[in-house]
């Protein structure tokens, strides 16, 4: 059994610490600072962190690998089309690796990223649950900044198709905004209104919004509800034109959502 713990980075950033209580070993996901990985360990120091595991090469997730690597000599997993610090395993669309007992999938995601990948694991041990990075987020999904419209819509629906009851650890918290994003979408949506009023008491209390899960992101994020007529009409009211696909619909929306 694994818990999860986040730890927070930076703004907005949550670096993900996977514990397994039975060998008291740990892994953290997209360390872009190193510190607050090393408080934790300061102040708990029957763990040993083994693993590091990368999701994508921006610098707020990778910023503090060789610090860690150095101080703890944890194995470093990571994208084999991208340029990671202090790599040790390379990984892409296929992979599968052992993880603190777990077995885990690793799916190549382009879009945010050209070699971004994320992290699957569906043994009888936990919960489904996936490390998505900057890829899928609790209501939203990442920016576009390497790929395109279309690998990213291809590689959402792909975690879109994971088991409704897989808990999604993204690495940011930008519940709120997303939401409020998929609520000018749906107005009418209303398991995105209760979650919405849900996510807004959280945030007051100055709480995490994470983990998500698939089933409640098909029911109220709008990136995974292209084929919906009712995010398909609210996107090409705002593009002014018939849109003749599912990508078409998910380009317009993160278009939209770029200067919401």
């Amino acid at each position: 059994m694994l818990t999860f713990t986040a730890l927070p980075a930076f703004n907005d950033n949550y670096i993900w610490l996977l514990q397994n209580s039975d060998t008291l070993h740990c892994a953290v996901v997209d360390p872009g600072d190193a510190q607050p990985v090393l408080d934790w360990l300061a102040a708990n120091r029957q763990w040993q962190l083994t693993d590091i595991l990368i999701t994508h090469h921006h610098h707020d997730h990778v910023g503090g690998v060789s610090q860690l690597k150095q101080a703890t000599q944890a194995k470093v997993t990571g994208p084999a089309r991208e340029k990671i610090p202090s790599l040790d395993l390379a990984v892409d669309e296929g992979s599968q690796i052992e993880l603190l007992g777990h077995t885990v999938q690793v799916f190549a995601v382009p879009g945010h990223t050209l070699g971004h990948v994320v992290y699957f694991s569906d043994d009888t041990k936990n919960t489904p649950w996936l490390l998505s990075g900057d890829t899928l987020f609790a209501g939203g999904c990442g920016r576009i900044f390497e790929g395109s419209a279309e690998q990213m819509y291809a590689s959402l629906s792909k975690l879109a198709a994971l088991p409704d009851t897989t808990l999604v650890y993204c690495t940011h918290e930008y519940t709120l905004s997303n939401l409020l994003f998929a609520v000018a979408v749906e107005p009418g949506n209303a398991e995105l209104a209760k979650r919405l009023l849900e996510v807004q008491q959280l945030r007051e209390q100055h709480l995490i919004t994470l983990p998500s899960n698939i089933a409640l992101e098909k029911a109220s994020n709008p990136f995974l509800r292209c084929l919906e007529p009712s995010v398909k009409d609210a996107a090409e009211q705002k593009a002014q034109t018939t849109l003749q696909s599912a990508s078409e619909v998910f380009a317009t929306l993160r278009t939209w959502k770029d200067t919401f």
